[in-house]
């Protein structure tokens, strides 16, 4: 494994990350806080406790999780696509550099960057309300997991994209309305039993619901099956993104 291509690949893809600091860092933790302030304060005095947890805590996995699926989305999708936009992907394409040690250096920093905001985003709750995590080692499970996947997701929304407009379709229409209607802010159990049913096939639900249990110990669906799904998504992304390099995909055209 050439080590120093992957380091060179991630340092690079990183580097932008502090050149744009506010874009990357503090844009996201601002608008964390102002879900806090709308959705802990004034959705917060209405329903005091949710499964004997108090709303502001209880929104915080869901807050963590929606930040680090739209961070891990666009930062990978962005950090591939820009390359190709550009042309300079070709001059990654033809170094002596495989294809496995690209995707570890442009998903490697992808995740990293996301998992940063998460974590800045976890600090920031702290300030808001009193937070306890049951399982610590399952909640970094849960997190990275879900970091590595949805960047390897992002990966293959950036191959795909032909422009700009393909590349934010995915996230904005589809991705971000799944995280809202996937537990993020409420109990699935809360809904009328018809639509648990249909929750039950957003696969966000499974991502929210694992990521909370770490905190709280309590879950819309088991912790066994979250785990699962979560594992399956990764495996999927993974196998579409080893057909992209296999086929050349968009890539070599």
């Amino acid at each position: 494994m050439n080590l120093f291509a992957i380091r060179a690949i991630y340092m690079f893809e990183m580097a932008r990350t502090w050149r744009t600091l506010f874009q990357s860092i503090v844009s996201p933790v601002i608008s964390t806080s102002l879900y806090f302030v709308v959705f802990g304060a004034a959705i917060g005095s209405r329903i005091a406790e949710v499964d004997g947890v108090s709303y502001g805590a209880f929104i915080v996995p869901g807050l963590i999780m929606l930040s680090l699926l739209t961070q891990s989305l666009s930062n990978a999708s962005f950090g591939i696509f820009f390359p190709r936009f550009t042309g300079t992907i070709f001059e990654v394409l033809s170094s002596p550099v495989s294809y496995f040690e690209i995707v570890v250096g442009y998903v490697g920093a992808a995740a990293t960057k996301a998992m940063l905001v998460g974590v800045i985003i976890l600090l920031t709750a702290t300030l808001f309300v009193d937070l306890r995590i049951e399982h610590p080692m399952w909640m970094v499970l849960f997190f990275v997991l879900t970091a590595v996947t949805f960047s390897l997701f992002g990966f293959i929304i950036g191959i795909w994209a032909r422009n700009f407009e393909q590349l934010q379709f995915v996230p904005l229409l589809i991705v971000t309305p799944l995280t809202f209607l996937g537990g993020s802010f409420y109990s699935i159990r809360m809904l009328p039993e018809f639509w648990q049913t249909v929750t039950l096939f957003n696969p966000v639900v499974y991502l929210v619901s694992g990521f909370r249990w770490s905190f709280y110990g309590q879950a819309d669906v088991s912790v066994g099956l979250s785990l699962a799904m979560t594992v399956l998504f990764l495996a999927v992304s993974l196998g579409v993104v080893a057909w992209i390099f296999k086929t050349g995909y968009r890539l070599k055209s």
